[in-house]
């Protein structure tokens, strides 16, 4: 986890712009290095260190000397470097897994380089020779990347759209600050000015295609065809792998652990692979909630099992309320169920930079939109619908909920790793018949839990636990986190102010006072960025009027069984 951040033909002082880039400070605690591009003068880079991999020579931009032209400036973990850089036999300078990108790039391209490239990425890759700028962004987002572009040809990106709020620039009209869209890179041409001129934006994976970097990982045991044995034995090897690579790190490794189906496979599968691989340490789980919250007795539970060193961060709903508008200013995101359950994550993410030395966390986030975890696709019209909606879910996730873990953890300083998400897992599993994938027997992601059935790796109840709602999970069962907010809002939110919320926000206007209250707190912050969240995440196939799975008359919270 880094912050990374660069401007392209900038017409003010660099050294006034670049007051910018401290506001993503927190993404790299470690150390900062502002860098001029030689030869052009308006042009820089910015950078954040969080020192994961080879202490010595992370720093970036990262240039090497065979290559004194490139620059490269990059936010994330390629997991398949070694085996690249063996397969194609480069001489590495460094020990830096993105130097791998240096030397595909100078033997391939820009657009192989990308295709071969297994992990989370956003980068930003000079080439003073050939004078282009490249950009890119991992399959589903996973790392952040914004960029601003004005119609004279001014580029500045950065890791977090606050970084680029106050840029100044020569134009009368405003810049829109957007998203980078993931699984996509885009090729510039870099004038004499510094200016750039967009030449293509480009696909380069899609997450329903098997990557082409899985040609060079040849995985033992894995079968063809759909009966059900092959397929559960396919996805326990392609999940355990994807946990395995993502052990690489210099740093403490730990596991976010809220005792449902997701967290807990995660957090066994490290935990067993942390002993074989004999990592110098104990696994820590971390698990937030009140005394008597489900979350937390059931984390408890597989902690136990597993035999991690577990943590507890006692949550209180007045705790929570006090933290909602940082939370706002990190995630840069309106959206009612995003905000919500990254007060949680947040909290935790404090804690575990303040309290223990874990600094990678593992989390179970893209399960439920992977495998239809969701409570509401239990009313999907057909498997083929169930199907169509979980890559449309997984597609939007650099929106939601990637969103919310990336900017909850990087606000403390912690890289995220998440395998659920593996390229190679995700499209083996969206490749399986729609009918296998649906829910089944009223239990939503039944292929998974029937994937890990008599395995011994969590506990039985908690592999058939249903899905809460996190707001139900993390809080007491006397009063909910949900219900405790929606308190506090009507005391903020009165009903004349919500009847006028479609003038004062025609933008995707909020239609409770929940979404009034957090909008309000948005547009103080960001002031004209409504754009950054263009539809609210709702479920499908049912009315609904609210995010929350509590609201809906399908969903069951264990306490009520």
């Amino acid at each position: 986890m880094c912050g990374i951040w660069a401007l392209f033909g900038s017409d003010e002082c660099l050294a006034a712009q670049c007051t910018n880039a401290m506001k993503i400070a927190h993404r790299g605690p470690d150390a900062f290095r502002f860098e001029n591009v030689n030869g052009f003068t308006n042009c820089c880079f910015g950078f954040h260190r969080l020192a994961i991999v080879d202490q010595l020579y992370g720093m970036q931009p990262l240039r090497v000397k065979k290559f004194p032209y490139l620059w490269l400036c990059y936010n994330g973990e390629i997991y398949n470097h070694i085996t690249l850089k063996e397969q194609f036999e480069f001489e590495y300078q460094t020990k830096v897994d993105g130097e791998i990108l240096l030397h595909l790039y100078d033997r391939f391209g820009i657009e192989k380089m990308s295709t071969l490239l297994d992990g989370e990425f956003a980068f930003i890759l000079l080439d003073t020779a050939n004078k282009k700028v490249f950009l890119g962004r991992d399959t589903y987002g996973v790392r952040p990347l914004f960029k601003l572009l004005t119609d004279d040809g001014f580029l500045a990106v950065c890791s977090e759209a606050k970084g680029l709020t106050e840029i100044t620039h020569s134009m009368s009209t405003p810049a829109k600050i957007t998203p980078f869209p993931p699984g996509h890179f885009e090729e510039f041409d870099l004038k004499l000015t510094g200016k750039v001129k967009s030449l293509r934006m480009d696909h380069f994976h899609c997450c329903t295609e098997e990557p082409k970097h899985a040609s060079y990982n040849n995985l033992q045991g894995l079968g063809t065809g759909f009966e059900l044995e092959t397929v559960k034995s396919n996805i326990r090897i392609l999940f355990e792998n994807a946990v395995k690579k993502r052990l690489m790190a210099h740093r403490r490794i730990g596991c976010l652990l809220s005792g449902g189906l997701d967290s807990s496979l995660v957090a066994a599968t490290l935990v067993k692979l942390a002993k074989e691989e004999e990592l110098q340490y104990p696994i820590q789980t971390f698990a937030i909630g009140a005394d008597d919250s489900p979350d937390l007795l059931a984390a408890r539970k597989v902690a136990a099992y597993i035999g991690s060193e577990h943590h507890e961060v006692n949550f209180t709903p007045e705790e929570g309320i006090r933290v909602v508008d940082e939370v706002i200013f990190h995630l840069e995101s309106f959206d009612i169920t995003t905000v919500r359950a990254s007060v949680g994550m947040y909290l935790i993410s404090k804690y575990i930079r303040e309290k223990t030395d874990s600094v990678v966390i593992f989390s179970g986030e893209g399960s439920d939109e992977l495998t239809q975890g969701y409570i509401y696709f239990h009313e999907a019209p057909s498997p083929k619908a169930g199907a169509e909606e979980s890559v449309r879910l997984l597609k939007e996730l650099y929106l939601f909920d990637v969103l919310r873990a990336d900017r909850t953890t990087a606000a403390h300083g912690l890289e995220l790793r998440v395998p659920f998400l593996d390229h190679r897992f995700t499209a083996y599993y969206l490749s399986l018949p729609a009918e296998m994938r649906a829910p089944k027997n009223g239990v939503e992601k039944h292929l998974l839990r029937e994937s890990f059935k008599g395995m011994n790796l969590i506990p039985d109840e908690i592999l058939w636990r249903r899905k809460e709602a996190f707001s139900d999970g993390m809080t007491s069962l006397k009063k909910s986190w949900y219900a405790s907010l929606q308190e506090h809002i009507e005391s903020e939110v009165n009903d004349s102010q919500l009847e006028k919320a479609d003038k004062l926000f025609p933008f995707n206007p909020p239609k409770t006072k929940e979404g009034f209250y957090i909008r309000q707190v948005f547009e103080k912050k960001y002031p004209g960025r409504s754009d950054w969240t263009p539809h609210y995440w709702m479920p499908r196939w049912i009315k609904a009027t609210d995010p929350s799975a509590r609201t809906l008359s399908i969903y069951k919270p264990d306490k009520d069984e």
